[in-house]
């Protein structure tokens, strides 16, 4: 084997993305916690980009809401192509992820709230709602050939739903002001943008312009300019041709290098950017720490299988092919991996009040930690159990 197929098999290789996301989140842990930590806070707090158009911006917000828009738009056009064509394409299989997100989001916000009624962490409520798209797709990307794409799939779609419930509950509940102009601009954009896929215009050029200015009109509205990507997303024309290749495939496959080798890895290090205190390990016993952690690992896991179990009993939706209700409480579990979104909602739950944020940022780390462990091992030894019955 020579060094170029070599690395060929390495940059193709769904784990190899997976290991270098957690290498980054390890390199961050140790950038933040020595003497480097406030240069590097500096960096990602200096601001670039342009006044004009007021496009100036500190790096963190570059990444966390540009480089992420990109990342949105991926997996968007992933979940496009396989309600078309794939393991989506059937009502049943499509309405799976829906039923599942709901649940996801409404256990572990009912859990954070029973621990926290009433007590000056009930803003926080929104906090274990989130499912982090990025770090949830890495780890279950590690176990490889292992798990059925399905699970992948259903994994991916449930994360862009919980993803695309907690950008509007932060736009509902936790942001302070919406700008209508921006907004009606941004459904004006969007029209648009599907009206060139009803008019079959083909050329990816045509869709990306109009996309950049969607995230532009988005971010200055005052919603999560993520959403852009996965709006983007679905008006890229597609096909269920096997001879064609469709500008979907085209814009698909043309991401997958910079999104899995440079965008994630750039994302965790950025967001991995916590600083361990004292008083953060005091504030795991809190009501605030075993409501977030309580809400993350044993919410998402409750909500996720409860509201599928039912949706499959009443016949409304089917279980991903070839994939059992062991895996998918190993599912359950990585949608518990909560970390940049619901950082991004305690942060905005408890504004300036530092103490909290960084007893909820540490307290949303170790139960990231528990779900994408425990998540991880179920899935494994699930596909050690097939393998061992076929």
């Amino acid at each position: 084997m020579n060094l170029t197929v070599y690395f060929k098999k390495f940059f193709s290789s769904s784990q190899t993305s997976g290991i270098l996301l957690i290498f980054c989140v390890l390199i961050a842990l140790l950038i933040a916690n020595s003497s480097a930590a406030e240069s590097f806070q500096s960096f990602l707090d200096k601001k670039i980009g342009t006044a004009v158009f007021d496009l100036r911006y500190p790096v963190s917000i570059w990444i966390n809401d540009g480089l992420m828009a990109v990342f949105f738009l991926l997996v968007g056009l992933e979940i496009k192509r396989e309600m078309i064509e794939g393991e989506l394409s059937s009502f049943k299989n499509a309405s799976l992820p829906i039923f599942a997100a709901i649940g996801g989001m409404v256990v572990p916000a009912l859990i954070y709230t029973a621990f926290n009624f009433r007590t000056a962490y009930g803003n926080g409520w929104g906090i274990p709602m989130a499912t982090d798209i990025a770090f949830s797709l890495a780890i279950i990307s590690m176990l490889g050939k292992k798990i059925p794409n399905s699970i992948k799939i259903f994994l991916a779609a449930l994360a862009i739903v919980d993803d695309l419930g907690a950008i509007l509950v932060i736009a509902i509940f936790y942001t302070e002001q919406i700008h209508w102009m921006y907004l009606l601009m941004s459904f004006g954009i969007t029209a648009l943008l599907f009206l060139l896929n009803f008019l079959k215009v083909k050329k990816i050029i045509f869709y990306i312009i109009p996309g950049l200015f969607l995230w532009y009109f988005l971010h200055h509205s005052g919603i999560h300019a993520t959403i852009a990507g996965v709006l983007l997303a679905f008006s890229i024309p597609t096909n269920i041709s096997d001879t064609e290749i469709s500008p979907l495939e085209k814009l698909e496959h043309k991401l997958h290098f910079p999104v899995s080798f440079l965008i994630m890895p750039i994302f965790a290090l950025t967001n991995t950017n916590i600083t361990f205190t004292t008083e953060m390990i005091s504030g795991l016993t809190s009501t605030l720490g075993l409501g977030i952690i309580c809400g993350l690992v044993a919410g998402k896991l409750i909500g996720i299988n409860i509201f599928s179990l039912l949706a499959v009993k009443l016949k409304l939706s089917s279980l991903p092919q070839n994939s059992s209700w062991k895996q998918m409480l190993g599912v359950g579990f990585l949608a518990g991996i909560g970390f940049t979104m619901s950082i991004f909602i305690a942060l905005l739950s408890f504004k300036n009040e530092t103490e909290i944020q960084d007893e909820a940022k540490f307290a949303i780390l170790i139960a990231s930690f528990l779900a994408a462990v425990t998540g991880y091992i179920i899935l494994n030894f699930s596909s050690k159990e097939r393998i061992e019955e076929d």
